[in-house]
């Protein structure tokens, strides 16, 4: 009898402790204040990425190991018909080798550089998948009560915070002005293959005369091999 009675106490608990969450979930996607200021920065994501369609821009993108500037290169930028950017490299200045170098020193340190290069690319690509926000990946954190907000600091800012956004895990912390419904700037903590393998990425954004909203620069730091990737975006021209 006493056993069958822990069993039963037992089954009610793990009842209680699947309800709960969920239970939360439905109140946070219930919340109209959140709901609003969900719809808000997904309306504005949503033209921006329509907006952004008819420029084309430049992109300078240094990458630099320990503090020092390893390679800067230029690229023209546009927003392909699958709707990601579209890159076409105008301009490639690596490190200065101080003239001509053989021997397997050499070679091993060729083979590193070659490593640190494609890393690079690999954590500015992932950067590219945060930087603009993505409406889809915003609702979906919404339904699974994955979004708190809070003020940003200041009149009229309001800030996100979204867990487990595009990969398990990672955090992604929105700044959003209301009054000029604009999205001043993006925060996130995530990781590449490994969640050991951490990927920090800032995000500042700048608007065009026009009222387009846009990625002016971002920062991202590759904290396992102490890579920073800087990408500067200017000269929009229309299209």
């Amino acid at each position: 009898m006493k056993n069958a009675l822990l069993a039963r106490l037992a089954a009610l608990s793990a009842l209680l402790l699947a309800v709960i969450p969920l239970a939360t979930r439905h109140a946070l996607a219930q919340n109209p204040e959140l709901q609003q200021k969900v719809s808000e920065i997904k309306q504005t994501a949503a033209q921006n990425k329509q907006a952004l369609s008819h420029y084309s821009w430049q992109e300078q993108q240094s990458i630099a190991i320990k503090g020092n500037v390893k390679d800067t290169k230029t690229f023209q930028v546009h927003v392909g018909p699958d709707g990601k950017p579209q890159k076409e490299e105008l301009t490639n200045l690596p490190e200065s080798s101080g003239g001509r170098k053989h021997g397997l020193g050499h070679h091993i340190k060729e083979k590193k550089g070659e490593e640190y290069q494609e890393y690079g690319q690999q954590i500015a690509a992932l950067a590219q998948q945060y930087a603009q926000p993505d409406p889809e990946a915003i609702q979906r954190a919404f339904q699974q009560g994955n979004i708190l907000a809070g003020s940003g600091g200041i009149p009229g800012q309001v800030k996100l915070v979204i867990s487990n956004y595009l990969k398990p895990n990672d955090k992604v912390t929105f700044l959003f002005d209301q009054r000029t419904k604009a999205i001043q700037s993006v925060n996130v903590q995530s990781y590449l293959n490994d969640p050991k393998d951490a990927v920090t990425i800032a995000a500042q954004f700048a608007r065009l005369p026009d009222g387009t909203n846009h990625v002016s620069t971002t920062q991202i730091n590759g904290e396992s091999k102490q890579l920073v990737v800087t990408t500067q975006n200017s000269n929009y021209q229309k299209i």
